[in-house]
């Protein structure tokens, strides 16, 4: 039985060696060669247009999407100033990163500036409400404001006609105004239509007015006002003739006459 395996793997041996000897054997395929000659050459007779790139075309190639490197921006004094300012508060308050100190110190400088531009608000209207605020549009100020604010503390006591008259003589027209405002106020307060007081604002007395008419007067009046004496303009001869006669007819209709 053993001879029998034996004599057939012999035979297949046999076959295979002899079968890749006949491969190797064999000569490779020819393959055959095509000769050209000029006449088959074919010349390119269409003309040739020259292209010229668009003027300025790197223009369009500056966005951020033509950016492959970024470069990180140069510091500046204020960043220098700011990551200095950061070790400070990371080594007294230990933070973890010196990320999470710049982020304390951006908050806290940006509240330090919104805390300044409130006193400064603050200040100013504080300033314009106890009429010395002055300063910030015009001249002389100071003698000017303490003059008037005596002149709505003796409100009662002064000469309103002499005042006015005066003024207009020495050319004062936005004294005048002023003037025949406070001699509203206090003819408005002798016929019971308002409560003098010196705290008290324009809006005070507008509320405490009853009739629409008189709210209405007095807006306006007070708009004339506010608009010739503390925007400091000087006005013209007509204008002021015409604030003069609607001041006078004011003064009339409140004095009961």
């Amino acid at each position: 039985m053993n001879k029998f395996f034996f004599f057939l793997y012999f035979i297949l041996h046999c076959n295979i060696v002899s079968a890749q000897d006949t491969i190797i054997t064999q000569d490779p395929p020819k393959i055959g060669s095509t000769k050209y000659t000029e006449k088959d050459i074919r010349i390119d007779s269409n003309p040739v247009t020259a292209k010229h790139f668009e003027k300025n075309f790197k223009e369009n190639y500056k966005g951020s999407d033509f950016i492959y490197e970024y470069k990180a921006p140069e510091k500046n004094w204020w960043d220098h100033f700011l990551e200095w300012l950061a070790s400070v508060f990371r080594n007294l308050f230990h933070f973890q990163t010196s990320e999470a100190a710049l982020d304390f110190v951006g908050i806290l400088i940006r509240f330090i500036a919104v805390a300044v531009i409130v006193v400064i608000i603050y200040f100013i209207v504080k300033a314009l409400l106890n009429k010395e605020g002055k300063w910030i549009f015009g001249k002389d100020s100071t003698k000017k404001t303490i003059f008037y604010t005596d002149a709505e503390k003796n409100i009662h006591l002064l000469d309103f006609e002499k005042l006015i008259k005066d003024s207009i003589a020495s050319g004062e027209k936005r004294a005048a105004v002023r003037y025949y405002y406070l001699w509203l106020l206090k003819v408005m307060a002798k016929n019971h239509y308002i409560e003098w007081d010196i705290e008290k604002t324009n809006s005070d007395y507008l509320y405490e007015l009853q009739r629409p008419a008189h709210k209405e007067e007095f807006m306006y009046l007070s708009y004339l006002y506010n608009y010739i004496w503390y925007g400091e303009f000087e006005i013209d001869e007509t204008t002021f003739l015409k604030t003069q006669n609607r001041f006078k007819n004011a003064l009339k209709t409140f004095g009961n006459e």
